[in-house]
């Protein structure tokens, strides 16, 4: 793998109390270092190759009128011939319009975020428009709220609950605390539409007690069988990918040198993580194969398909059709051309 920069840095010594951070779900009561965007404010770049192309007349707004999209690609409007599609290292410049049936075609699409990007979640909820106007048959899979917490989400499609019930019942503000408002007009999109929404994460508990004591502990544990029942069996979670580790550890910086934080408990709570979200994803595409799933999760989890990506394909074979977007990545990331089949960038 080659080197990445770092991501975050922390100021906590317990990895165990862990407040998401950007796009790195890593990050513990941390501040966040992110590096400055492309000056152009609109950007998707395609990994094929060539040097990055920006477009100084494309705006945010540009993005936006993918919502006006028509239900077939053949019928895209004049502006989808813009030139926004763009690859970092070889390729020629294409459009959004050429861009998005390989996200139409595949089975899962990955919206790697910052978490606390306004730009990012705008341009999750333009992609999830585009894609449900071409097929509304899709799912939405969310880091954002945890496994136990399914049927609150089931209620609120449902109408039985208030957004503000959701909210409380979901343990938002306890167990993710980033502003609602940056999620909520992706929930209300999927409401109105009557779109699935898929409750990935672990609980907090299971990942807090991993990263203390490390995945063993989970055999001795004093946690309630039935919050351990929203992770898969030890067994299932993989810790053979050194670079991930690699990567894992080098975008965690300096911590290490400080109190009891212990690296390998580290890495073990993100793969906790990643094999939970994996194979609820999983899950619903072996229940639900002729559902296109997009997953809303960090950048840390997606990049170079090391953490979900991969893990999904290992439960669901080789015809899986999986496609990563990192939206508004750094100049560090957009320079590794294996990090994500597509770069977006709106910001």
């Amino acid at each position: 793998m080659k080197p990445v920069g770092a991501i975050a840095r922390y100021t906590d010594n317990d990895p165990g109390d862990r407040l998401n951070c950007s796009g790195f779900s890593l990050c513990v009561q941390p501040y966040c270092y992110q590096p400055p965007l492309p000056e152009n404010p609109l950007t998707v770049i395609n990994q094929s190759g060539g040097p990055r192309l920006d477009w100084s007349a494309l705006s945010l707004s540009l993005l936006l009128m993918l919502t006006t999209a028509c239900a077939s690609t053949a019928d895209a409007p004049a502006w989808a011939d813009s030139p926004v599609v763009a690859s970092p290292v070889t390729a020629s410049p294409t459009s959004v319009a050429q861009t998005l049936p390989a996200l139409i075609a595949a089975d899962v699409v990955y919206l790697g975020e910052q978490h606390d990007s306004v730009a990012d979640h705008a341009a999750q909820l333009a992609i999830i428009e585009a894609l449900h106007a071409e097929n509304p048959n899709v799912a939405i899979a969310l880091e954002m709220f945890q496994r136990p917490f399914q049927p609150v989400l089931d209620q609120y499609l449902a109408g039985e609950i208030t957004e503000a019930e959701l909210i409380e019942q979901t343990e938002y503000e306890q167990r993710w605390g980033f502003p609602w408002e940056l999620y909520a007009p992706i929930v209300r999109f999927a409401k109105a539409n009557q779109i699935p929404l898929i409750a990935l994460n672990a609980p907090t508990e299971v990942v807090r007690q991993v990263s203390r004591q490390g995945l063993s502990s989970l055999g001795l544990s004093n946690l309630a069988p039935e919050t351990l029942a929203h992770i898969p069996p030890i067994a299932d979670i993989d810790t053979s990918n050194d670079n991930y580790r690699a990567f894992v550890l080098q975008a965690l910086g300096a911590h290490g040198a400080h109190g009891n934080f212990n690296p390998d408990n580290f890495f073990a709570a993100q793969l906790v993580w990643d094999e939970t979200m994996a194979e609820r994803i999983a899950q619903f595409r072996q229940t639900h194969p002729e559902t296109q799933v997009i997953v809303l999760a960090g950048q840390g989890h997606v990049i170079f398909g090391y953490g979900i990506p991969d893990r999904v394909a290992r439960r669901l074979g080789d015809d899986l059709s999986q496609q990563i977007v990192v939206l508004n990545p750094s100049a560090t990331i957009a320079a590794e051309e294996d990090a994500a089949d597509i770069f977006w960038y709106s910001d």
